[in-house]
């Protein structure tokens, strides 16, 4: 277990007149060692909090003057100071199992830990959670929590999660709805696996036993050329219309008994099935956003000005706890907006993925090009935009002509990197990174 590190202290606050700096190991908080940053920001939210710190070999007391609930103004190195929960499940559709080889150390992580589904909006099968961890959800009010389900038969749930314990841990699903914490689920959709009528099975398993499940994203699977599944394939276009089709009817069925829709396609399914989106108002308030559900529907709505603000997204606990450090899933895309001064008149293109660019091309009109970036990195089905690197993009911009204004979508960068670990300032033209929302664009192409 490590301690917490102070990175940053906000000027004039608590923490900096108590004398609190960046580098000071905090040892306990009133005498309670934080395993996250969870227990540290309960623990800073008391009044005068006493902190045993470690600084420079010396460990020393410091008596932090604050009143209940008052940011302490202290950020901390990590969100989890214990170990990390890793996921002991081995399927074969794990995107991390497909990675390419020499990518940041990070990235190879896979974890199935209740906090990081918590803090991050991460996903978890329950397969390593424990009675001690329900107690803590459910005592300090951890939700909402994401649930990768599957299937909601033991037997198949197992199979695809390669773990005995994935017939079982929908128990703690179950326990977790009783306690009312809110949870949102999903579903991978492979095909021949669990598609047809076990993903029927599936929905009619989550409407009899988890019919309080706030949402549930039927996504499906990616397929990099990296993978060594030879089981492994894409969707057909029959098997995506196939799949909208039956998430479609039970939404009908969950509206009826539930008064909601709980379960939504991804956008993917809509773009290989050649079908037309739904209405923003199918998509209930957008709660599955980051999952890729509706964001072709906000996105057309916030480009047709339709609204003055980019589309509500759940921003999760990071968003307000003070002191989080704002990393992994949760981490600012772009290091800070690249403003260039164009020339006036200056033709724009917007790069993009094959997804993004069958998006966005119908509502630009004469405002811009499109410039369809392939993922060959990735290689496989893989076609967003998030998965966007530094060597594809630069392979197309070497074929594009100079003086033009070139869009970056921000989505494809972590704190200003691809996930190649090459950086904008990089690439053969330079890039302005906008926000990957219709409303900036809008502002970025001057409408």
């Amino acid at each position: 277990m490590s301690l917490p590190r102070v990175v940053a202290v906000a000027p004039a606050s608590p923490a900096a007149r108590a004398g609190l700096a960046p580098g000071d190991e905090i040892i306990s908080m009133n005498g309670s060692r934080p395993r996250d940053v969870i227990e540290w920001q309960l623990l800073a939210d008391e009044a005068d909090p006493v902190l045993e710190v470690r600084r420079g070999g010396l460990e020393i007391d410091v008596t932090v003057d604050k009143r209940e609930g008052e940011p302490l103004g202290a950020e901390v190195s990590s969100a989890v100071f214990d170990r990390v929960r890793t996921c002991d499940n081995h399927c074969e559709f794990c995107f991390i199992y497909q990675l390419p080889p020499g990518l940041r150390k990070s990235l190879y992580l896979k974890d199935d830990d209740y906090r990081l589904s918590f803090l991050y909006g991460n996903y978890t099968t329950l397969t390593r959670f424990t009675e001690l961890d329900l107690e803590r959800v459910i005592t300090e009010r951890l939700s909402p929590i994401n649930v990768s389900i599957h299937s909601t038969d033991p037997d198949l749930r197992a199979r695809m999660l390669r773990n005995r314990r994935g017939a079982t841990s929908l128990r703690w699903l179950r326990a977790l709805l009783d306690a009312g914490i809110a949870v949102h689920g999903q579903v991978v959709v492979c095909p021949d696996v669990n598609d047809g009528a076990a993903l029927d099975d599936t929905l009619a398993g989550v409407l009899d036993e988890f019919p309080e499940l706030a949402t549930l994203c039927v996504v499906p699977l990616g397929v990099s050329k990296w993978s060594t599944e030879p089981s492994l394939r894409p969707h057909t276009r029959d098997e995506a219309v196939a799949v909208i089709d039956a998430v479609e009817d039970w939404q009908g069925v969950y509206l009826a008994a539930l008064g909601r829709r709980v379960a939504f396609c991804a956008d993917e399914y809509y773009l290989l099935a050649g079908r037309d989106f739904p209405d923003a108002d199918a998509y209930e308030g957008f709660p599955m956003h980051e999952d890729g559900i509706g964001m072709a529907r906000a996105f057309t709505s916030e480009m047709l000005g339709q609204t003055d603000e980019p589309i509500a997204v759940a921003p999760g606990f990071f968003a307000w706890v003070e002191g989080a450090p704002a990393t992994g899933y949760r981490a600012p895309r772009a290091a800070g907006s690249v403003t260039l001064m164009p020339r006036s008149g200056a033709p724009v293109a917007v790069l993009t993925g094959e997804y993004g660019a069958r998006v966005i091309t119908p509502l630009l009109g004469d405002a811009a090009r499109v410039v369809v970036v392939p993922n060959e990195f990735f290689g496989g089905n893989v076609a967003v935009a998030g998965l966007m690197v530094g060597e594809d993009i630069a392979r197309v911009l070497e074929r594009e002509p100079e003086g033009h204004r070139y869009l970056l979508p921000d989505v494809c960068l972590s704190n200003g990197v691809f996930l190649d670990g090459t950086s904008p300032a990089e690439l053969p033209r330079p890039v302005e990174v906008v926000p990957t929302d219709g409303v900036s664009l809008r502002r970025a192409l001057g409408r």
